[in-house]
């Protein structure tokens, strides 16, 4: 439960900055306070719709890709990411306040920043998700002098410092993660 609500939060903090920075570099596009809403939008869209839309889009791209080129399949690749990216802004701007003017300022350009956004946050995610998760132990009280057992051994953690003890069984740190957010 704590690796959604730590997911969402990160995720939610991070649409509401790109909104906020569409809004200012885009003059066609309207955010203002409709910004928290339409964030949460986003999120949602990102964790449920994004998938299921790449899913779908993707599966038919693949079963049609015999016929095509190399540099064909790559079109066909990134048209299908875009249109996943403007299936989600039209999603977005329908349920919240935000308003667009204007064809490719509004319709075609914030849907291109919102893909370079998510390729940002894919690179930083793990980072930021630490970060929250951090915040989130100290809200709940776990943060301070806690001793937690996991997968990955046991750690002390005190306000100053913090010792992890890995146990010798041949998993990545990676996979002792995926280990502990199944927990």
């Amino acid at each position: 439960m704590k690796a959604w609500i730590v997911r969402f939060a990160s995720l939610y903090v991070f649409d509401v900055v790109v909104l906020i920075v569409i809004g200012i570099l885009l003059p066609t596009v309207r955010v203002g306070w409709s910004v928290l809403w339409a964030a949460l939008i986003l999120t949602a869209a990102t964790i449920w719709l994004k998938p299921l839309l790449a899913r779908l889009l993707g599966g038919a791209a693949e079963r049609s890709a015999q016929s095509r080129t190399r540099a064909g399949q790559t079109v066909v690749t990134y048209g299908t990411v875009f249109l996943v990216e403007l299936i989600v802004w039209i999603v977005l701007v329908m349920l919240s306040g935000i308003r667009v003017g204007g064809f490719f300022w509004g319709w075609i350009l914030p849907p291109l920043l919102l893909l370079v956004a998510w390729a940002v946050y894919d690179a930083i995610d793990d980072r930021l998700q630490r970060t929250a998760g951090d915040l989130y132990d100290r809200a709940t009280g776990r943060g301070d002098a806690a001793v937690e057992t996991s997968a990955t051994g046991v750690t002390a953690t005190s306000a100053t410092t913090t010792v992890t003890v890995e146990p010798d069984d041949g998993l990545t740190p990676e996979q002792r993660r995926m280990l502990d957010e199944l927990g």
